[in-house]
């Protein structure tokens, strides 16, 4: 059989970098359930019809078929890939409604397929972590800024470069282009929303041409477009612009909330502003909108983000407003793991190698890796027979950090070989050092 080729858009990590997947979802896991979010999954196929009902993403679906099938699935609908969790989501509350309890608070990190041409931060495959509170009828604005403040507390956990968390409010921009007098918002919104892939001239031009503005009236919307700040200022700077309405009003006083709630959070490794450029581009959020960048890879987009969705989930009588954040764990691991700016300490869970000094002595050393198994230490017994520098060389290639030697007279010896200290050991009570216990992930 010939060495199959990579498939583009489909990454596959070696050990090490599983290793620095899985600490970074366990990190998510970790602090996602001490807020207090149920973890779910959902299937990873949907009816078509479900998956194209928001938004413009009819090109990215991936279809779901049998190889001999002669129509669609049993029940008469074709079925796609989900392209992300917000939408299984919302059909899960629906099927679900009768058995959760409201506000219904969980995470869920799964994989999503969306066919795109890949390139860097954009996969066929790719596994997200979300987090969302609904409500049934209503859902209180508190909860905007509690799930910004618990995505905040994971990333902050990480060793990732910093994370700018960009704040905005949908409100606030549809209600500023609705006092302006704007005859088309939506197309307002879909001109400011390529103001980072157009220069500002082409995105006037847009705004004249398709929003229906006169050349006043786009100056103001690239005015707003252009105020960003780090805390509650911005306000003065938009009401300044002279602009009056409303929903302009409610959207200011929710993003100021989320803003002075997420402050405290900052730090080296995360940072918070208001800028008003972003506007998320699905056409389900009504409120609070999060887009984050990470600092040096801002090529990539945003890396997290989300929003208040009001009116996502509906069954005719009764609505499910929610608001949810989430996070693309591919996108951010994969330029950070090529570049070698993450790692793992190590390759393998184990700690310890313990050593064979012949085929005949392997129960004993067996017996000692599962007595340290059996007290929290991971270890593993040595493939071969071999010289003992040979095996010491073996752990070494595997980053384990420490060898076991069984003595003939029924001795214990542990062997470092790092700093070669090598020192009398009882399995019953020895443990490595709390840094070496477990794989660590650190920034390279």
């Amino acid at each position: 059989m010939a060495r199959p080729a990579p498939l583009s858009g489909f990454p596959e990590w070696l050990p090490e970098g599983r290793i620095v997947e899985q600490h970074v979802l366990d990190t998510f896991r970790r602090t996602f359930e001490l807020w207090g979010f149920a973890s779910v999954e959902t299937r990873a196929a949907e009816p078509l019809d479900e998956l194209l009902r928001k938004g413009e993403i009819d090109k990215e679906v991936y279809l779901l078929r049998r190889l001999h099938a002669e129509g669609d699935d049993d029940t008469g609908r074709q079925l796609g890939l989900h392209f992300d969790l917000t939408v299984p989501f919302a059909r899960y509350v629906l099927e679900n409604a009768g058995k959760l309890h409201f506000p219904f608070r969980r995470y869920q990190i799964q994989k999503v397929w969306r066919g795109e041409r890949p390139q860097e931060g954009r996969y066929r495959e790719f596994r997200q972590a979300d987090v969302d509170v609904v409500g049934n009828g209503e859902l209180p604005f508190h909860h905007d800024v509690e799930v910004a403040q618990v995505m905040a507390e994971a990333v902050a956990g990480l060793p990732l470069p910093q994370l700018r968390l960009q704040l905005n409010n949908r409100k606030l921009i549809e209600g500023f282009y609705r006092g302006l007098g704007a005859p088309d918002v939506p197309a307002v919104m879909r001109a400011v929303d390529k103001i980072d892939k157009l220069a500002p001239d082409a995105v006037r031009e847009l705004l004249v041409t398709e929003a229906k503005l006169d050349d006043a009236q786009a100056s103001r919307c690239l005015a707003l477009a252009g105020i960003s700040a780090p805390d509650a200022s911005f306000v003065d700077r938009v009401l300044a612009l002279g602009v009056r309405d409303d929903l302009l009003d409610e959207g200011l006083h929710e993003l100021v909330q989320v803003v002075e709630g997420v402050a405290a959070l900052r730090g080296e490794r995360f940072d918070v502003t208001a800028d008003l450029r972003i506007a998320r581009g699905l056409d389900y959020y009504t409120g609070t909108v999060y887009e984050t960048r990470m600092a040096g890879f801002e090529h990539l987009g945003s890396v997290c983000s989300g929003g208040r969705y009001d009116s996502l989930a509906s069954d005719g009588s009764t609505t499910y407003p929610g608001v949810g954040i989430s996070f693309g764990v591919t996108r951010v691991l994969a330029p950070l793991l090529a570049r070698g700016a993450l790692r793992a300490t190590r390759s393998v869970p184990s700690a310890v190698l313990v050593a064979v000094t012949a085929e005949e002595g392997r129960p004993a050393s067996a017996a000692v890796a599962a007595r340290l198994r059996a007290r929290g230490v991971p270890a593993e017994v040595a493939p071969s027979a071999a010289k003992f520098g040979r095996q010491i060389r073996h752990a070494d290639r595997r980053g384990i950090p420490f060898v076991w030697f069984v003595q003939e007279g029924g001795g214990h010896e542990v062997k470092d070989i790092r700093s070669g200290e090598q020192v009398a050991a009882d399995p019953q009570t020895w443990t490595p050092p709390e840094e070496d216990l477990h794989p660590r992930v650190v920034a390279g």
